[in-house]
């Protein structure tokens, strides 16, 4: 289930239009941190399984990859991804599951990393922003996102990423409104709402040829 949002909450997603971005610029804004795939060098291995007195061991399946570590119980999965993994993709925004920045996918569905442990996750299978694309080979919601323009300033474009990814194979984008609906817990404070609509309307047509 999507993360849906009150009526007062959803005054900052009204969808209000957005100017335009060059591709060029689309490139540095979203940067790799965001389309490309992380490497993790041996650095991080090693901090990744430092352990403290008091933490306890989780396995976690994050992009097709498999780490053992050892974490804090109170650990959030989004502060493991980030200061433990170094996948620095999915983005603190409000730390209270409102704004939708640190949106990642568990078994296929999408959650707000911020509001769940790290220790409730051992054995799913977790993709992040750095997991969606092949290679070099974008996935087409990314892909959309910048053909469209999807995003000004790219904070909350891996949170909108991976749940217009989500939304998309929910089958909850078969119309406009649908789409503000289920895309509502994710929240983009430069208004770029009509191109975030565009996006995930082209990417759905091109997922389902």
């Amino acid at each position: 289930m999507p993360i849906v949002r009150t009526k007062s909450q959803k005054m900052c997603a009204d969808f209000r239009p957005c100017p335009p971005m060059s591709h060029e610029s689309a490139a540095i804004a979203i940067g790799p941190s965001v389309l490309g795939s992380a490497a993790v060098d041996q650095t991080v291995l090693a901090a990744a399984t430092a352990a403290t007195s008091d933490s306890v061991k989780v396995n976690l399946n994050i992009n097709g990859r498999k780490y053992a570590l050892d974490v804090d119980p109170r650990v959030s999965l989004l502060d493991a991804l980030r200061e433990r993994l170094q996948l620095t993709g999915s983005k603190k925004g409000c730390d209270h599951g409102q704004c939708g920045a640190c949106t990642v996918l568990v078994n296929g569905r999408r959650i707000n990393s911020c509001l769940t442990l790290a220790v409730m996750h051992e054995g799913d299978e977790i993709t992040t922003i750095e997991g969606l694309a092949h290679g070099d080979e974008l996935h087409p919601m990314q892909s959309a996102f910048i053909d469209h323009d999807g995003f000004q300033c790219g904070y909350c474009t891996p949170g909108q990423i991976c749940s217009a990814v989500a939304c998309v194979k929910e089958g909850h984008a078969n119309s406009d409104d649908e789409i503000r609906e289920w895309m509502s817990g994710n929240i983009c404070r430069c208004g770029a709402y009509p191109n975030i609509l565009a996006a995930i309307k082209d990417a759905k047509n091109k997922l389902h040829t």
